[in-house]
């Protein structure tokens, strides 16, 4: 008796390793075909490392006409997903789906050209940019619904042209950029107003004293430098990090503060970013480079600079386990769009997943075994 506990133990770890490769996952997330109006279902096995398309659904009014699908964000229970319509007559649209089923739900009329959203697991609220592509060049608005009743409750003016709208980890604040202004906003998700703005200008960094109102008086003068497209904050320190797409930079802002505190060369233009669930790695796309940059956010260090399938690249989306990021595809004139994905521990991208044309708006839905 006294062998049959060290037998057991064995024994166990025996199965543990003939079974190991069961435990492999499979990822589901879901993609925006802009100029076919299409939202793809995407499934990846991640054992093979490959991938396919599971589900095209079909969003829009007109058939004949192109409504242009472009901002996805999925409800915190993983029971619904959300995409944003650019194109209105003359506002655009937030539609509603179920996940699982993909049938289509509820839809309310938004602003200009809404574009990038998130909800606020505080509030349970949707906040979406309105991205105001057509309009004349004035501040434009986040508009802020209620997801059950789809009701739009509000409209808070922030900057010209607003993108790339993420919200804090404890919900509490909603980010964005207004990349005609070269601001990065911060609007309270309780109060629905406006809390800070910060000008993300290398004559910010000069001139800490200026009023922030004159230096956007001056940004309105003056064509924008930044041009920020993204802002995302990372998950457990007081920071947020900003894609600075006519700068080609990252940068980094201590949110204590609201002071830049470090400013790092990408490749040419970094549209979107997204920061690791465990807040070690930062993932941006460069678009103007079609290449995918990681980034090692405590050495302050590009790890990698990773060709992609096509020359335009788009969003980003990480896995809840950090395993993979997904990155969209727009490609050129009538070129089909694509996902490709890259293995964050090889730095490799392992998978191209062939979609309708201009993939952009990414989203992961859910991991299963």
């Amino acid at each position: 008796m006294k062998f049959l506990k060290p037998l057991l133990t064995i024994f166990v770890f025996l199965i543990g390793l003939n079974t190991s490769h069961l435990k492999a996952q499979d990822y589901y997330l879901y993609v925006a075909a802009e100029s076919d109006d299409d939202v793809h279902l995407i499934h990846f096995n991640g054992q093979s490392e490959q991938g396919e398309i599971a589900e095209t659904i079909e969003v829009g009014t007109w058939p004949q006409e192109n409504e242009g699908p472009h901002g996805l964000t999925v409800s915190p229970d993983g029971k619904y997903w959300f995409v944003s319509i650019a194109h209105g007559y003359p506002y655009g649209s937030l539609w509603k789906y179920e996940t699982g089923t993909n049938e289509f739900v509820d839809k309310v009329e938004l602003g200009m050209f809404p574009a990038t959203m998130d909800i606020s697991k505080s509030t349970g609220l949707l906040y979406v940019v309105n991205f105001n592509l057509h309009g004349d060049m004035e501040p434009s608005t986040v508009s802020v619904v209620e997801p059950n009743t789809m009701m739009r409750l509000q409209d808070v003016e922030t900057g010209i042209m607003p993108h790339g709208s993420r919200i804090s980890d404890d919900g509490r604040w909603q980010y964005h950029v207004s990349m005609m202004t070269d601001e990065l906003v911060v609007i309270d998700t309780e109060n629905l107003e406006v809390a800070k703005r910060l000008n993300l200008s290398k004559m910010n960094d000069r001139k800490p004293e200026m009023d922030h109102s004159e230096m956007n008086h001056q940004n309105m003068k003056h064509s924008p430098i930044v041009k920020p497209t993204w802002a995302d904050p990372h998950p457990s320190k007081p920071l947020v990090y900003v894609a600075g797409n006519g700068s080609d930079e990252l940068i980094e802002i201590n949110t204590n503060n609201w002071k830049i505190t470090n400013r790092w060369k990408t490749g040419k233009a970094p549209y979107n970013l997204e920061i690791s669930h465990d807040g070690k790695l930062l993932v941006a796309s460069y678009k103007g480079e079609g290449a995918t940059g990681v980034w090692d956010l405590e050495a302050g260090k590009e790890l990698a600079k990773i060709p992609n399938s096509r020359k335009v690249s788009h969003g980003v989306s990480i896995s809840p386990d950090d395993k993979f990021a997904f990155i969209s595809m727009e490609g050129i004139g009538g070129e089909p769009g694509s996902v490709d994905v890259i293995n964050l521990e090889t730095l490799k991208r392992v998978e191209v997943i062939e979609t309708s044309k201009q993939a952009g708006g990414i989203i992961f839905w859910k991991m299963e075994n």
